[in-house]
């Protein structure tokens, strides 16, 4: 089954189970406030995004399973939880404003604060206040979907350590984003290092969690784990080249963000090996200005081009793409073909994807 397949068939299941756990929690309190918090904080799930991680963790159950059973549903919202708590708190860091063409989510509570011309604290810190307490619900409703499931006791407490390890190694990869900032020169190992640990981590921990509730045997478990980390440096550097070369219509996100913001994307990291000295610190010059100019961040562009930045990245992405597919290969034997086709067909989603 190809990933559009797959989703069309479980993401109106997944989005039911992420409403499902907010309405439970409406249910429970009264205060005007809190029920606002809430909604918006469904809102901002439900109004958007890819549901990777779910669907992973969906479909590597499903791959060793003998027939497909709904109740994996359920449990694997988890990991979008977490995932969305962690973007939550991504856009503070990064003074975001905007996430997938819609408000993020301590903006929201900036318009709340401007909506009621609230006058004990300014806008700014109103909104930061409400959206590390937003991160901090979410990564505890993503526990709620391990506690209310049809599976064994055993198997949930097992993918509790998943999703516990998952949040560490977020954090490690952002901590270690946060380091390279003020970095002039960073090796593509490092950095290799952070978004294995940023953005590899999850998918891979959802894709565990799935086996976890198939029981899958250990020994097509490091076959798992290596796919899945693979495939999330792939989605990163994607995102890297998106973020600076994707449309702005498709993507969501404005081209000039990562520039504004100096981060240490695969682009920036290649560039600044292979330019001159004096092309060099002309791009260190103008990175990291949260006022920079249209033809500054055009500027960048054409030396990331210059430097065939988004060249050398893609033939990264290509090697780490066939170091997935050789784990896949070794899992395709004993896996269903309907999910050996996902896999295969969402490899290559992530290597071609346009947003």
């Amino acid at each position: 089954m190809k990933v559009p397949q797959y989703l069309n068939l479980y993401k109106p299941k997944i989005n039911d189970s992420i409403k499902k756990i907010y309405e439970n929690k409406l249910n429970e309190v009264q205060n005007p406030f809190l029920r606002e918090y809430y909604n918006e904080l469904m809102d901002y799930f439900l109004v958007g995004g890819k549901r990777l991680r779910p669907l992973v963790c969906v479909a590597t159950f499903n791959a060793f399973s003998s027939e497909r059973d709904d109740k994996i549903v359920f449990p694997s919202v988890g990991v979008e939880f977490l995932h969305n708590a962690s973007l939550i708190h991504d856009d503070i860091i990064d003074k975001d404003d905007f996430r997938r063409n819609n408000p993020a989510f301590h903006y929201r509570f900036k318009q709340y604060h401007s909506r009621f011309n609230l006058k004990k604290m300014n806008k700014e810190d109103f909104g930061n206040s409400i959206g590390i307490l937003g991160g901090d619900s979410a990564f505890f409703f993503g526990l709620e979907a391990f506690f209310n499931n049809k599976f064994d006791i055993d198997q949930n407490l097992k993918a509790i350590q998943y999703y516990e390890n998952a949040f560490k190694e977020i954090c490690d990869g952002v901590l270690i984003e946060l380091d390279m900032v003020n970095k002039q020169s960073i090796p593509m190992k490092d950095y290799i290092e952070m978004i294995s640990l940023k953005t590899g981590a999850l998918i891979e921990k959802s894709m565990m969690i799935g086996a976890n509730y198939a029981r899958v045997e250990d020994k097509y478990l490091q076959n798992i784990s290596k796919y899945a980390i693979n495939l999330g440096i792939i989605f990163q550097m994607i995102d890297d080249i998106l973020g600076t070369f994707g449309d702005e219509k498709i993507t969501g996100k404005p081209t000039n963000g990562d520039i504004r913001e100096g981060k240490k994307t695969c682009l920036l990291i290649h560039a600044l090996e292979k330019l001159d000295h004096n092309k060099s610190e002309r791009i260190i010059d103008l990175i990291g200005n949260p006022n920079i100019k249209d033809e500054d961040v055009q500027e960048v562009k054409d030396l990331f081009l210059e430097a065939e930045a988004v060249f050398s990245c893609k033939n990264i992405v290509n090697d780490y793409a066939k170091i997935a597919r050789i784990q896949l290969d070794e899992l395709i034997p004993v896996i269903n073909q309907s999910e050996a086709e996902f896999f295969e067909n969402l490899l290559k989603y992530v290597v071609e994807r346009k947003f």
